[in-house]
């Protein structure tokens, strides 16, 4: 199911045949050393996160993390897309890819296309947690019109909160 497309990605509800995709995203050094969060350890692993997490939450509040497809080789280079985390009653916006797919622009053209689309379900905002040091991430989310607002401290990691609000 394509939730929203741009001149060079989709993105997509993940499903369980995605697995491959969801593992590498969470299981390489390159990417982790710049999220918070323990590595995948295996592509069943990976399954079983698209089954137990990526499934009901898209069932509970219909959004969750979509798969971002490359058009041109119809191929999964990463996600984007929002979640709600309970522990700041808020909606996160979070994106990773691929790095051979770091640089292109792509981050950004899935994450305006990724808040066109949550605006349909009147959130008021959303928020955004980087690792202390991420500038390439911070870079991104100042694009999308997102801007720092406090630090705390999430699952061991000292983040900074950026936050945007949604004209309705």
């Amino acid at each position: 199911m394509v939730v929203a497309e741009t001149d060079r990605l989709y993105l997509r509800r993940f499903i369980a045949d995605d697995a491959k995709a969801v593992f590498l995203l969470n299981s390489m050094p390159k990417i982790l050393s710049h999220l918070p969060g323990s590595p995948i350890k295996s592509i069943e692993e990976a399954r079983r996160v698209i089954i137990d997490v990526a499934l009901p939450m898209y069932a509970e509040f219909d959004y969750g993390r979509w798969a971002v497809v490359h058009k041109q080789d119809d191929r999964v280079i990463g996600y984007c897309g929002p979640k709600y985390l309970a522990e700041y009653n808020e909606v996160e916006l979070a994106f990773r890819y691929l790095p051979e797919y770091w640089g292109q622009g792509f981050a950004t053209e899935a994450a305006v296309a990724a808040i066109e689309e949550c605006e349909e379900y009147h959130l008021t905002g959303m928020i955004a947690l980087v690792l202390l040091g991420n500038k390439e991430y911070e870079k991104v989310l100042n694009k999308i019109k997102m801007f720092e607002i406090k630090r705390d401290n999430y699952l061991g990691y000292k983040v900074k909160i950026f936050h945007r609000f949604f004209n309705h």
